[in-house]
């Protein structure tokens, strides 16, 4: 069977990170290696990469079987390219998947889609996969796409992914309710990345840094096999705090960047969230990291009840812990978490507008201050912690000019987009 997946691009009111990273499809590597296990023939296409239409690749590919992948945000999109893909031929067949397909397929049904595959064992049913025994991703990207990932300051990265579903129970996250929990054999992991020739690794774990024993297995593992890459992984700040040793022991085998969920500035905030963890962890996982020389990318959501001193709390808050890279997130009620229906009626964007449901636009009317003040809060925070003259110099020191400004175009053509939000006043 000829058959074609496709990742999409986003829509031009998703307020994206693609100006300063693109990262590999991962999943769609997964299910290409299964079904040329099984002999079919697979093409994958990146959207995001690609000038050329989606009509261009159907027409030159003509599959049987069309698969697309994607977020909440590329509903609209993928149900897009469905039409076209039917327009062109109304035999081949459409199947969609993806995290938000798994939680909530309601929102894929269309006429133009044939089949929602909430999982990749349901996609490899859907195409006739006898043997599924394939253990990792193969790297078959089409060569012109190979070496266009990126993240940050890491060029030419890959992805790899050592567990799915998350650990732990907060009520603001999507990842717990994707999957349960379960880890792959770290025999497994390694055989991957032994084929994966890139020096940038990034381990797309919903929370890599769980479990103290997989960790240290994995540490040795990787010396005992001379694997020499640079790891960026999530992690939750009290593990970090309360496990230096393992993170030393990381330190030493490739781990430099840590994407941790920093998410409040106050412990009542914390508790709110169910995040079972102390302000105090935040400030010990910094230390901690910075310690290692190991990078940290925080993230942190905004409430809504804020007004301008909290978001000036905040500020001293991330002065205070020196942090460099921050990425603030509105408290956005994602469907499928407790929080969805208790916010439902104070939507200020329709869910049907999935393309702005992207954890960047400002979905629930703020309680203090008018939506227009809010993103220009969020832009004004983003100033003052870019323009820190520690932060400068680290930048430049660390990285270069070349690599700092790369990433400050990146970060300008983001602030556009909150800038556009200002002046229309959501």
């Amino acid at each position: 069977m000829k058959i074609l997946l496709i990742r999409p691009r986003p829509h031009k009111e998703t307020i994206g990170l693609q100006s300063v990273m693109i990262c590999e499809p991962l999943e769609l590597m997964q299910l290409s290696a299964v079904l040329r296990a099984n002999k079919h023939e697979v093409e994958i296409v990146d959207m995001i990469l690609e000038k050329k239409p989606i009509e261009y690749f159907i027409r030159k590919f003509s599959p049987e079987l069309v698969g697309i992948t994607g977020y909440i945000s590329h509903i609209g999109i993928m149900k897009e390219y469905a039409e076209i893909i039917k327009n062109i031929n109304k035999n081949i067949k459409v199947a969609v998947g993806g995290v938000h397909a798994t939680v909530c397929p309601h929102d894929f049904k269309c006429e133009y889609i044939d089949y929602i595959a909430r999982s990749a064992e349901e996609f490899y049913k859907i195409s006739n996969c006898d043997d599924t025994s394939v253990r990792y991703a193969y790297r078959n990207l089409p060569e012109r796409y190979t070496e266009k990932y990126y993240y940050l300051f890491a060029n030419k990265c890959a992805l790899i992914k050592t567990s799915f579903g998350c650990p732990y129970n907060c009520n603001f996250c999507f990842c717990k309710e994707v999957s349960r929990y379960k880890a792959r054999e770290i025999d497994d992991v390694i055989a991957e990345l032994l084929q994966i020739p890139q020096k940038e690794v990034y381990i797309v774990d919903d929370d890599f840094l769980f479990n103290g024993e997989r960790l240290l297995e994995f540490s040795h593992k990787i010396k005992e096999n001379k694997i020499e890459k640079n790891f960026l992984v999530y992690g939750r700040a009290d593990f970090i705090a309360a496990n230096e040793d393992i993170i030393e022991t990381l330190s030493k085998v490739g781990l430099n960047s840590v994407i941790v969920g920093i998410e409040a500035s106050t412990q009542n905030e914390l508790d709110k969230f169910n995040k079972k963890s102390k302000l105090e962890d935040n400030e010990k996982a910094v230390r901690t990291l910075k310690k290692y020389g190991i990078e940290c990318y925080s993230t942190i959501i905004l409430g809504v009840d804020w007004d301008k001193k909290d978001f000036k709390n905040l500020y001293n808050y991330i002065k205070h812990l020196g942090l460099v890279f921050v990425n603030l997130q509105p408290f956005t009620p994602m469907p499928g978490t407790p929080y969805f229906d208790k916010y439902k009626d104070q939507l200020i964007i329709p869910y049907n507008e999935h393309e702005k449901w992207d954890m960047a636009h400002l979905v629930i009317k703020p309680e203090k201050i008018s939506a227009g003040r809010y993103y220009f809060e969020i832009l004004k925070l983003y100033y003052k912690i870019t323009m820190m003259p520690q932060n400068v110099m680290y930048m430049f020191k660390r990285y270069g000019i070349k690599t700092t400004l790369k990433l400050s175009i990146g970060a300008a053509q983001i602030s556009w987009q909150y800038i556009k939000k200002i002046i229309r006043g959501r």
